[in-house]
Formats: structure tokens, C-alpha cells, sequence
């Protein structure tokens, strides 16, 4: 029991949980994007699907080690390791590693994002989170962080391993000194791939109340682009080269193009067979140019997050 300054006592206490001084809440959007990422953290098959992604760089791991423990026991010596090791073009053994996570991304932001504003709009739970101290802005970030950020992680963990592993192991074999650059490069492109699948995936779920039916949307988008990309490659190859230019563009013209795009027009490569296997009948396709498909990729999330924003709606309180 506690009294006023006028001696009268004061009955119930329990709503004065805190008595310091009251100041404005700050990293609302934190909370919000920590409560994302915690409940992702709980689900099993997005471990297992984090994992599955780096399977190019855990076979590639497996096939290093096997072909230096029987060729460093070969009598000629060093000679046919430093041969296999020449055929080895180390960033594209990056950008391999890149492109064959693309498919395991696409389930990682279904997984993540196809609800994050869809499930919201069906529960009516935006009433609830922007009738408290925190705003669209607070809102927005705080899913895009929750759905960038594993898929960022998806990307970095398993690149920076294998960086780490060659960088170690295959020093004498031009693993550094072939692009001293390689690892900032890495450390620019990868964050694309979180930026852009969160941003569309964010703008995708908003226009939904279901998060089943804006995971489909999202899934059938990448599919048909990609589809798409997959003609103008095999156009490209059939005609050895000799297409018009306008294929190599346009051979980059879905979701999972623009990031191999983006990647290859950073880390300054064509492309080479995967594994150092020889393939002469493969015709790389250029880069595209990196304004181009930067652009592209920057333009489609900002618009993305605007029509986000757009169909976030703030609750109106109506005094009595």
C-alpha cells in the first residue's frame, strides 16, 4: 500500500510496472524483424533447405580434396595437380555456387516472406501493429529485414567456407593472386540476391490475404521468367554464337537472370563448365552491362516496396 502526496492511499499498483523516465520507443522495426526471424529459425525444412543450397560448394569441397590426395601422390609430382588446378577459373566456381542456390533461394523467401504482409491482411493483425508506437516505415523494414537477412546468410555462410578453404589451401595455385578483388566482389553481389527477393516477395504478399496463394504467385513469376530465359539460351547455343545481341540480353530477363546478371558483370566473367570439366561446345554468354541490369534489379525492388507500402494501411482512431 502507497499513498498520495495528500495522504490518500493508492488501491491498485500493478499498472506502475515502471516508474524512470518515458522516452520515445526506438528500433521498433527490430522487433518486428526479430520476431520474423525467430519463428523461421523454429521451422526444420528451411534448415534443410539453407543447407541443400550450398551443395555445389560441399561437392566441390569433396571433388578438391579426392583429386589433391591421388594427384599429390602422382610420381610426376606437382606437374598434374598444377595442370587440373589451371583448368579451375575460381570465381566462376563462385558464380556456379551462386546460380545452382537459386532454385533453394526461391523456397527460402516462399518460406519466409509469401505470408509475412498476406497472413497480416487475413488476421487483421495491421490493426494491431500500427495501433501501437510504430509506423508503415517501422512496418516495412522490419519484415524486409526479417526475410533479407537469412537469405543473406543462406548465401554468405557457405561462400565465405569455401573462401576460406581455398584461400588457405590453394594459395600456390592463383586462388588470391588471380583477383586480388574476389572476396570484396563476393562480399557486393551477394547482398542483390536478399535485396531483390525480399523486396518482390514483400510486394507480392501484400496484394494478398493468403500466404499460400502469394507464395504460388511469387513461385509461378520465377518460374515463367526463367522459362523464358532457358529459350533465349538454347536459341543463343543453337546458332553457335551467331544470334542477334538482343538474345544475350534477353537470356538474362527473369529473376534468377538478373542475379546470375548481376554477379557476372560484378566478378567481370563469362562463365566456364562447372568442376573444370572441359566442354568446347559450350558457348558462354556475356555479361550483361552492369548499369543495365543493376538498374533493373534496383528499379524492381523500389517498386516493389512502394506498392508494399501502398497497401500497408494505417488504423484510423476515431475519437468519440
Amino acid at each position: 500500500m502507497s499513498t498520495v502526496p495528500n495522504g490518500g492511499p493508492i488501491a491498485d499498483l500493478s499498472y506502475r510496472g515502471y516508474d524512470g523516465p518515458l522516452e520515445s520507443p526506438r528500433m521498433r522495426w527490430w522487433v518486428i524483424a526479430r520476431q520474423g526471424i525467430q519463428l523461421a529459425l523454429k521451422r526444420k525444412g528451411l534448415w534443410a533447405v539453407m543447407i541443400g543450397s550450398a551443395w555445389y560448394y560441399l561437392v566441390m569441397l569433396i571433388v578438391l580434396f579426392f583429386v589433391q590426395q591421388v594427384l599429390s601422390a602422382n610420381p610426376m609430382g606437382e606437374a598434374p595437380m598444377a595442370a587440373f588446378m589451371k583448368r579451375l577459373v575460381w570465381k566462376d566456381q563462385f558464380l556456379h555456387g551462386f546460380s545452382y542456390a537459386q532454385l533453394p533461394l526461391l523456397a527460402v523467401t516462399i518460406m519466409l516472406g509469401s505470408g509475412a504482409i498476406a497472413n497480416d491482411n487475413r488476421s487483421k493483425a495491421l490493426m494491431v501493429y500500427l495501433s501501437k508506437p510504430a509506423d508503415k516505415t517501422d512496418y516495412l523494414l522490419g519484415k524486409w529485414i526479417g526475410i533479407a537477412l537469412p537469405i543473406w546468410l543462406t548465401l554468405l555462410v557457405p561462400t565465405v567456407m569455401f573462401y576460406g578453404y581455398g584461400a588457405l589451401t590453394f594459395r600456390q595455385y592463383g586462388f588470391i593472386s588471380d583477383d586480388p578483388w574476389l572476396f570484396p566482389k563476393l562480399m557486393a553481389v551477394l547482398p542483390l540476391a536478399a535485396l531483390m527477393h525480399s523486396s518482390l516477395m514483400l510486394g507480392v504478399s501484400s496484394l494478398f490475404d493468403q500466404g499460400r496463394v502469394a507464395g504460388a504467385t511469387y513461385a509461378g513469376i520465377y518460374f515463367l521468367t526463367n522459362f523464358f530465359t532457358v529459350l533465349m539460351g538454347a536459341a543463343w547455343n543453337s546458332s553457335r554464337g551467331e544470334a542477334p545481341a538482343f538474345v544475350k540480353t534477353l537470356y538474362y530477363g527473369s529473376l534468377d537472370g538478373l542475379l546470375i546478371g548481376s554477379f557476372k558483370a560484378i566478378m567481370g566473367t563469362s562463365g566456364t563448365p562447372p568442376f573444370g570439366i572441359q566442354a568446347p561446345r559450350a558457348i558462354a554468354i556475356e555479361p550483361p552491362p552492369i548499369v543495365l541490369v543493376l538498374g533493373i534489379v534496383l528499379g524492381l525492388c523500389v517498386i516493389s516496396l512502394g506498392l508494399a507500402w501502398r497497401k500497408i494501411r494505417a488504423v484510423e482512431v476515431v475519437g468519440g
